[in-house]
């Protein structure tokens, strides 16, 4: 039996920090799912205890967004300064931040309630915002654009992902396009006529209208002006 180590004599344990306690996350997520990075698996990687992570991280949230934002360096931002129009390497840019999430499909319906800080979103941010500028859109329209560009990439990630877990997810969409296939002319006329298009169109198709058809609104959609939000807002809250 080897003879007890005196607690002066093991190497001292390193320091915490935020960024070792989003690395060993990230490191947990990719071999165990992000199911299973919880405060107490964490800590039990960092041989701490939980509540010593809460003073770098404060919640589960919290550490849901400083992984999204570490993971957020893989997004291909140089694809924002490739020859071509401007609206073609924006999508390129939203393309790449939607294969980050749909790699890690936990994550992908994290960041639907996650809201990242950290560096490499503020440099994905900043991307999109300066081919809008290149595209002459409005600051007021691009900065209330932005959001929506980013949302409906972070829901098509997370559905798509979604897809890719479900076991059943090739007969349910059996099902709907049978259901669809099936509508009665009578009680579901549009539905009947056009069953086909409703289902229409590749992942990546569909990615890339979605992007031109929300570009086309934000740069024809003003903003309200400051006056005309403060008379429509409820004096209440």
């Amino acid at each position: 039996m080897p003879a007890p180590q005196s607690r002066r004599e093991r190497p001292a344990k390193p320091a915490l920090t935020r960024e070792g306690i989003i690395d060993t996350a990230v490191r947990l997520m990719e071999e165990e799912g992000l199911q299973r990075v919880t405060m107490r698996r964490l800590a039990l990687a960092l041989d701490t205890g939980p509540a010593s992570l809460y003073v770098y991280v404060a919640n589960a949230a919290e550490l849901h967004a400083g992984i999204l934002d570490r993971l957020l360096s893989r997004a291909d931002l140089a694809a924002a300064t490739a020859t071509g129009d401007w609206r073609d390497r924006l999508d390129a840019v939203l393309a790449s931040y939607e294969r980050v999430l749909f790699a890690h499909p936990a994550l992908a319906h994290s960041a639907l309630i996650s809201r990242p800080s950290g560096p490499n979103y503020l440099a994905l941010l900043e991307t999109l915002l300066d081919l809008l500028d290149e595209g002459q859109v409005p600051a007021g329209q691009a900065a209330w654009g932005v959001d929506l560009l980013l949302q409906t990439a972070t829901v098509s990630a997370a559905e798509h992902s979604a897809r890719q877990e479900n076991a059943r997810a090739d007969e349910e969409w059996s099902q709907l396009t049978t259901a669809l296939a099936s509508a009665s002319p009578d009680i579901n006329p549009h539905i009947h006529a056009q069953a086909a298009e409703l289902v229409s169109g590749t992942p990546d198709e569909r990615r890339r209208w979605s992007v031109a058809m929300l570009l086309n609104g934000i740069t024809a959609t003003p903003r309200p002006v400051a006056e005309q939000r403060a008379e429509g807002s409820d004096p209440t809250e």
